[in-house]
């Protein structure tokens, strides 16, 4: 996957994963009420990085990110130490 965005330093960029919009229940949640996604899969990495790779899918700080659109596509960067983990 060909990314816009070539991160400096510690940064990733990330597409955050589609929120929730049905309970296990069953139940369908307005937009309002959905919670923001806090995992996302990795599309490229900065030269610092150093236990993060290209696909990996990762658990992040919800309030750390930067948000940003290019070419109609929605990204976030954050920081290595950002991350929390990797999701399996």
């Amino acid at each position: 996957m060909s990314v816009p965005i070539n991160p400096l330093g510690d940064y990733v960029v990330a597409q955050a994963e589609a929120a929730q919009t049905k309970t296990a229940s069953g139940l369908y949640l307005p937009d309002s009420a959905t919670e923001k996604p806090k995992i996302a899969k990795i599309a490229a990495v900065g030269k610092n990085v150093k236990d993060l790779k290209v696909g990996d899918r990762i658990l992040y700080k919800g309030y750390s990110t930067n948000d940003v659109k290019v070419d109609g596509k929605e990204y976030i960067l954050v920081k290595e130490e950002d991350v929390l983990a990797t999701v399996k």
